[in-house]
């Protein structure tokens, strides 16, 4: 059983960046394809980035390709998110989560795919 806890959410101006973490506990992320998703109020939650459990390959949802940056630690046990340039369309909580798998090259797209969930934390951009 692996817990996820997001953190480096806030408020930042529009153009601004923040870097959100990832951390894992009670497993290692190594196993995992890890991705990140977000949800506004009122709207569904939305596909962001994926990363690959070797961290090989990624895949952006297309409103983020171009600022949006996935990576991850797995010495640290930790997936990370940097944003830049970001608009205010980008306020939402972000969740980070984990799906257990054996291939080290496929990332996870389908949120209902993933076997664990971090608890979110809101990033509010201004104009």
């Amino acid at each position: 059983q692996v817990q996820l806890v997001e953190s480096g959410g806030g408020l930042v101006q529009a153009g601004g960046s923040l870097r959100l973490s990832c951390a894992a506990s009670g497993g290692t992320i190594s196993s995992y394809a890890m991705g990140w998703f977000r949800q506004a109020p009122g709207k569904e939650r939305d596909f962001v980035a994926a990363i690959s459990r070797s961290g090989v390959s990624t895949y952006y949802a297309d409103s983020v390709k171009g600022r949006f940056t996935i990576s991850r630690d797995n010495a640290k046990n930790t997936e990370y998110l940097q944003m830049n340039s970001l608009k205010p369309e980008d306020t939402a909580v972000y969740y980070c989560a984990g799906k257990k798998l054996y291939s080290s090259s496929t990332v996870v797209v389908v949120g209902v795919e993933y076997d664990y969930w971090g608890q979110g934390t809101q990033v509010t951009v201004s104009s």
